[in-house]
């Protein structure tokens, strides 16, 4: 007990560093689809390298709201998945930072918690029930339904890039009203995104489903990087189905810098993507 209040207050200490209030939203309210273990508080790993808070064992999976100012409220949300190879959650260096990022230009924030380790699918489902609860809920948020999009990092640019390509497949039985509604993303951003070439000689992963409906996107990434191959073969499928994509390649920056100055990738990616996001909103 006493090792989960110390987690408790380590998390919630953090987390306040980028906001005052953040709120925990719990994705299911009864059982968790796909889920054998009972639902627990999620656990932090000893390994604290390079300042970086790694959560695993994620059994009841939540997003934390972020909120803008109220002047400077534009309307639109974000979903961020945190990367970690599907094993942990780099909460703070992929999560909490970049949502303080995106609330300085109005944006609500929604960091995900989604299930780790080993649990594709899982994730999977808690991203797709992610984008309904906060679409059910968007009046309460300040939010306009039809600006609601996602973004992630390295695993997690994985999984936005399969929710951002599979809202069409039904992967959980509905739970409440708000499964009626669409778990399409309006636009997604894949930061240093991994394991999208899982084709045939690196081709695009096969799962992926890229057509006319994909919504737009920004992709980022660096020549160094083992997984940069990735964002080239996604941004190739975007680009023949004639979706709209914005592609950025630098040639040096390695893997999993997040948004941390002391790295030109790291120092330029945000830049690039706060233009592009300000054109992407105004259009709608």
């Amino acid at each position: 007990m006493k090792k989960l209040i110390a987690l408790i207050a380590i998390t919630l200490l953090s987390m306040n560093t980028y906001s005052q209030n953040p709120e925990p939203v719990y994705l299911w309210p009864a059982q968790v689809p796909g889920e054998t273990e009972s639902k627990h508080e999620p656990v932090q790993t000893p390994n604290k390298e390079r300042d970086v808070i790694r959560l695993t064992d994620v059994t009841n999976p939540a997003f934390l709201v972020f909120k803008p100012s109220k002047e400077t409220n534009n309307g639109a949300g974000v979903i961020i998945c945190p990367g970690g190879g599907y094993e942990i959650l780099a909460i703070n260096l992929e999560g909490y930072e970049v949502a303080d990022w995106l609330t300085k230009q109005g944006f609500t924030a929604f960091v995900l918690q989604y299930r780790v380790p080993k649990k594709k699918e899982g994730a999977l489902m808690d991203a797709q029930r992610a984008i309904r609860i906060i679409r059910n809920s968007a009046a309460n948020y300040g939010l306009k339904p039809d600006q609601l999009g996602i973004m992630g990092f390295s695993a997690g640019g994985s999984l936005s890039a399969r929710t951002a390509t599979l809202f069409s497949k039904k992967t959980y039985t509905p739970v409440d009203k708000a499964d009626s509604l669409s778990c399409r993303p309006d636009f997604a951003l894949l930061i240093y995104p991994a394991y999208l070439d899982m084709g045939t000689n690196r081709a695009l992963t096969p799962e992926l489903i890229v057509d006319k409906k994909t919504p737009p996107m920004f992709l980022f990434a660096t020549a160094d990087d083992t997984y940069s191959n990735s964002a080239l073969v996604m941004a190739t499928a975007l680009r023949d189905s004639k979706v709209p994509v914005e592609l950025h390649l630098l040639a040096k920056g390695g893997h999993g810098y997040g948004l941390r100055s002391g790295n030109i990738a790291g120092e330029t990616w945000p830049k690039l993507a706060e233009i592009w996001l300000k054109n992407i909103i105004s259009d709608k």
